[in-house]
């Protein structure tokens, strides 16, 4: 399975952009991407199933997407709560270039940048997540550990991982590592689990 998409990469070029037509938030939008990132033809089945079970994030607050590839979490989360603050973050340029266009052309604000560019001190309402699970448990767990523990009071993370993937495994984790959080699955769909980490 290729995996470039998980690392660095140049912005497209011109030539390398595509369009797609997608529904965000309820709306029928254009949106770019490009080869290099993660599903450059729209938006993938798992992130399907987060924006078709996870509860309406707030009208306000510090949103994140971890994780963003061109934004269909990021751009959902912006479009739905024009007044939240929310970050699209992924290790992939490319992807975050493409972030940056698209909310551009759709109107919104999304914060983007690598995990380094965000200040370690940002507490996040609500997080949103396809996480890389293809990148092996030790750099998912230290994705986990780095992130959920910036959940705000009362904040929330839906991560959306595919049952063969080990989507169970990783619930038993987090339970295990993060016992000051609740951790449950509000959801099951396509053979993709809905993770729900919330801070009490």
């Amino acid at each position: 399975m290729p995996q470039d998409h998980y690392f660095s990469a140049e912005p497209a070029s011109p030539s390398e952009l595509r369009e797609r037509r997608v529904v965000l938030a309820g709306r029928s939008v254009t949106v770019q991407t490009a080869g290099g990132i993660f599903s450059p033809d729209g938006i993938d089945k798992g992130t399907a199933v987060l924006l078709r079970h996870a509860p309406a994030p707030p009208s306000t607050g510090t949103f994140l997407d971890l994780g963003c590839g061109w934004g269909p979490l990021a751009l959902t989360l912006a479009l739905h709560s024009p007044d939240a603050t929310v970050h699209a973050v992924d290790v992939n340029q490319r992807a975050l270039d493409l972030v940056r266009r698209n909310a551009a052309a759709l109107g919104c604000a999304v914060a983007t940048g690598t995990p380094d560019e965000v200040p370690g001190d940002t507490a996040y309402d609500l997080i949103w997540s396809n996480p890389p699970i293809r990148v092996g448990k030790a750099v998912l767990h230290e994705m986990m550990r780095t992130w959920l523990p910036r959940l705000a009071p009362s904040g929330q993370a839906w991560l959306v991982v595919q049952k063969n993937l080990g989507a169970d495994s990783l619930q038993k984790w987090l339970a295990s590592e993060f016992p000051d959080l609740a951790v449950d699955r509000p959801a099951t769909s396509g053979g993709f689990r809905l993770i729900r980490v919330a801070r009490p």
